[in-house]
This record gives C-alpha cells, structure tokens and sequence, in this order.
C-alpha cells in the first residue's frame, strides 16, 4: 500500500509538467501569427532596398561636389544672359521713344534713307574669291539687313498709329470747303463762331436748354452775305449744330456749316483750323468771341464780346462797317488779325441805317431747344 500512495502521488506532481509540454503554445513546431508572419515579410522586402539604397549612396558620394560647383556658374551664366536681353531690350524702346518724340515720321524716313541704301546694297565679291569668303560675304550682307528691317517695322508701326491718332484730332479732310469758282476767287470768306458770337445757350432746372439769338443777328448775316462767303465753323457736334442753323439762317445766307469733325484736337481742346478751308488765307477772316483761344491761326481772328443775353448788346452792328470795307480791300486781310473790328473803323463809318428788327436777346430760336453734350 505505500508503495502505491508513493507512485500516485509521484504521478500526480508529474502530470502538470506534462500538460504543459503538451500545449501548443509551447511547441516549437506551431506556426507564427498572421501579424508576426507580416512584419517578417517587410523585413525580408526592405533588406535589399536599404543595400540598394547604401550602394547608391555610396556611389554618388564622390561626383556630388563636382555638380555643387557646376550649378551656381550655370545660374551666373543664364542671370547674364536674361540680363543682357533685358537691357537690350529697354535700349530699343528707348530709343525708338526718343527718336518718336524728337523727330516727325517724315524726319524719320529721310534721315534713315541712306543708311537704309547703303546696308542693303548686294555684296561686292572679287573674281575668283574662295567658297569661305564667299560664304562670309553673303553672311555680312545678311546680317545688314537686320537693322534695315527694324527701322522699316519700326516706321510701318508708327505710321499706322499715328494714322489712328489723326482720324480722331484732325480735321476730316484737307479741303474742308468745295473750290470756289473761277469766277468767284475775289470773294473774301467770313468765318463766324456760333457760342456767344451768334447765339447763346441757357440751361435752367425747370426748362432745360433754350438757345436765343444775339441782338442784330438775322441783319448782320443777310447783309454779310453780299460781301462774303459766310461760313459757320464751330466745335459742336454735327446734331446740335444742324437743327441751331436751320433755325438761324432761314433766309439761306450761310453758304457752309462746319462742325466739331472738322476741328483739330489739340491739348483738350477743339481748335478751328482755317488751313484746311481750302481758301487763300489772306481772304479769310474768323469772327468769334473766343477767337484767340479757339484758332490756330491768330492772324485771322477778329474778337468781338461775349454775349451772355445782354439786351442791348450791338456788337454785331458795330461789326459790320470794318467787315464791309474789309471786303472791298485789296490789301491783305489778315492785317487786321486779333484785333477787335468796331475800333478799327472808329470815326470813318457809321452804323448801317437798317434796323434789325427788333431780334434780341429774348427772342428764342422758334422751337428750339437743344440739348448738349
């Protein structure tokens, strides 16, 4: 019996032992796990990348103070070159900014002709010269002919700017006025501004614009129209102009009507230029209350007040003596340019014995109410 208790006791001290020996966590046989499988996998990938890796490194470690020292001399050389274009480039403009400034296109054209000859003329090669200096010859002459095109861009580009610039500050046509007839070349022409020379324009909140007559007006241009070519030159548009003339000159004693098309546009303003009536200048006469600040040729203006509605304003009347004997003189006309008219006959004439028939500053353009811009 006690040999048995022994045994079984021995047993039982030896059997968790062997429970343990036999669990398969312990065995080491028993596969990994999925998370332990994966991470030996990388282990294993990335071994031959980091060997890659160091090889290239290692390679590479010698030549990399070589491209170091390459690249800023590379950096000079193109901040040079960019350099260079630039202020080629703000030369040219420069220049071809002064040359606009200084110099008409004309200027222009004829001070480069003969250097524009000369570059283009074909090269001179001597008989039996060899196929290098032949070569050399026409890459010369080709070279030449870089300048030659640049001066001629250069002059076909300006030309067609200012070709634009003048269609809107020149007159519309060099002959602004038909040719006179043969018959009629002694005729003398009087210009005449229409603004506070003829007619006055009033504007009031209630009303709007309403344009009246000058005092005496109908008079002076049927009696003008005896002696002169009356014309009506003034720097209203074309819309606002008509309807005001056909209201002033219902008798038809203006024989042309020129607008603001026909002016010159000159530092803001819109000046009459009377070179382009197509008429002798010594024949022509401007007649206006502004006239020394709206013509260009201050030779022929005559300046009369201003008239701002004044009911008994008479200059028209008073003007009409000088301008008669103007007509009749054979002398040149434009002796009298920028003075006032009235002073230059005082005590040699008197006023007309017509009356103007009552026209004054009150009576309004029958119907007429225009409107300006």
């Amino acid at each position: 019996m006690a040999m048995a208790r022994v045994a079984l006791a021995r047993s039982r001290a030896l059997l968790p032992r062997a429970a343990a020996l036999s669990s398969p966590s312990f065995s080491t046989a028993a596969p990994f796990s999925s998370s332990s499988r994966a991470a030996a996998v990388r282990r294993v990938a990335a071994a031959p990348s980091s060997s890659h890796a160091a090889a290239a490194a290692s390679s590479a470690a010698p030549g990399a103070g070589g491209e170091a020292a390459v690249a800023p001399a590379a950096r000079k050389r193109w901040g040079l070159l960019k350099f260079g274009t630039f202020a080629a480039l703000a030369g040219t403009l420069g220049g071809a900014g002064y040359v606009s400034y200084a110099y008409t296109l004309a200027e222009v054209d004829q001070k480069t002709t003969e250097f524009r000859m000369n570059m283009v003329a074909p090269p001179v090669v001597a008989e039996g010269a060899s196929e290098f200096e032949k070569f050399r010859a026409m890459a010369y002459s080709t070279a030449k002919k870089a300048p030659v095109a640049a001066i001629e861009l250069y002059l076909d580009i300006r030309s067609t700017i200012e070709g634009h610039v003048m269609g809107f500050t020149e007159p519309t046509s060099d002959k602004l006025l038909p040719d006179l007839h043969p018959q009629q070349q002694h005729v003398f022409t009087l210009v005449l501004d229409l603004n506070e020379t003829l007619i006055h324009s009033d504007w009031q909140r209630g009303r709007g614009w309403r344009t009246f007559k000058r005092p005496g007006v109908d008079a002076f241009l049927e009696h003008m129209a005896n002696f002169y070519e009356v014309v009506v030159y003034s720097d209203q548009i074309p819309t606002s102009l008509e309807p005001i003339i056909d209201r002033l000159d219902t008798k038809g004693c203006i024989s042309a009507r020129l607008s603001r098309p026909a002016t010159k546009y000159q530092d803001g303003k819109h000046y009459r230029d009377l070179s382009k009536l197509n008429r002798n200048p010594a024949q022509v006469l401007y007649v206006s209350a502004h006239a020394l600040e709206s013509c260009l040729q201050l030779e022929n203006c005559v300046t009369i007040k201003p008239w701002k509605l004044e009911n008994d304003d008479t200059q028209l009347l008073d003007l009409i003596p000088f301008l008669e004997c103007s007509s009749k003189s054979d002398s040149n006309i434009r002796a009298y340019g920028g003075d006032d008219g009235s002073n230059l006959l005082e005590g040699q004439a008197s006023k007309p014995d017509f009356a103007y028939g009552g026209h004054d500053g009150s009576n309004l353009l029958e119907g007429q109410v225009s409107n300006f811009s």
